[in-house]
């Protein structure tokens, strides 16, 4: 069985990985791999709807010794704001905002840009990956190549803002009435407009582009926290607030 039927099999059947057994060693290689998983999804019926982008903090990319972000596609089936912990493997919570595309964006395209051509909502992404034990002890290549280990995201009210409206806000995330933590858009590339032209940049390289009607998960504010059954809540200042629902 290839790497891509494994991590593909893996995903369908909740059925973990263990760690090294892809045995990559390269990241063109790792995308190539998320790609034909993807088209894998794609035939059993799932449609690309948007863009992860990881390792948007240098605390972050020194986990997973990276120099750089990752991103990775995610489809429509990703989209929700009531998940069970049934359906993941080891599933974490990451405070983002949501960009949701309403023109193309273009690798030449300013973080002011981006505002013009999208709106923005408040978010909670899932991530989780396909491999035993996977956080924080997966390598590079193997978070590149399970989708950049996408799970789900839910999204607020989306709104028309400025690139000054999220320069430099806070996100607070609670679970049930109590205080879990923190965090500023600075952690995404200094501001998540940032994180979406750098997403559209690195596309243009595989031959890809930011379309209208995708979105785009910029970063996270904090660094991930283990999902729990229950009632999460972030709130975002000048953005807006958005709520995930946990059960078994």
């Amino acid at each position: 069985m290839t790497a891509v039927e494994k991590l593909y099999q893996a995903y369908k059947k909740n059925t973990p990985l263990k760690l090294g057994e892809l045995d990559l060693h390269e990241k063109t290689e790792a995308y190539q791999i998320q790609d034909e998983v993807l088209k894998l999804k794609e035939k059993d019926g799932e449609k690309l709807a948007g863009y992860k982008i990881s390792l948007t903090s240098k605390e972050t990319q020194n986990l997973f010794a990276s120099d750089s972000p990752l991103y990775g596609g995610m489809t429509d089936v990703t989209i929700k704001n009531t998940v069970s912990l049934q359906e993941y493997n080891s599933p974490l919570l990451e405070l983002e905002l949501v960009f949701l595309v309403d023109e193309p964006i273009f690798p030449s395209d300013s973080p002011e840009k981006v505002f013009e051509k999208c709106r923005l909502a408040p978010g909670i992404e899932v991530p989780d990956g396909r491999y035993e034990g996977w956080f924080p002890k997966a390598t590079l290549y193997e978070v590149v190549a399970d989708g950049a280990v996408n799970g789900a995201v839910a999204m607020g009210e989306p709104q028309k803002f400025t690139y000054a409206d999220v320069d430099n806000v806070k996100a607070t995330l609670t679970f049930g009435n109590e205080f879990v933590k923190e965090g500023p858009s600075t952690e995404v590339l200094g501001h998540p407009a940032n994180a979406v032209v750098w997403l559209a940049k690195e596309l243009e390289k595989h031959g890809k582009k930011i379309e209208t009607g995708q979105f785009i998960s910029s970063g996270t504010f904090v660094l991930p926290e283990p999902l729990k059954k229950g009632h999460y809540k972030a709130e975002f200042e000048n953005v807006g607030t958005v709520n995930l629902e946990v059960t078994d």
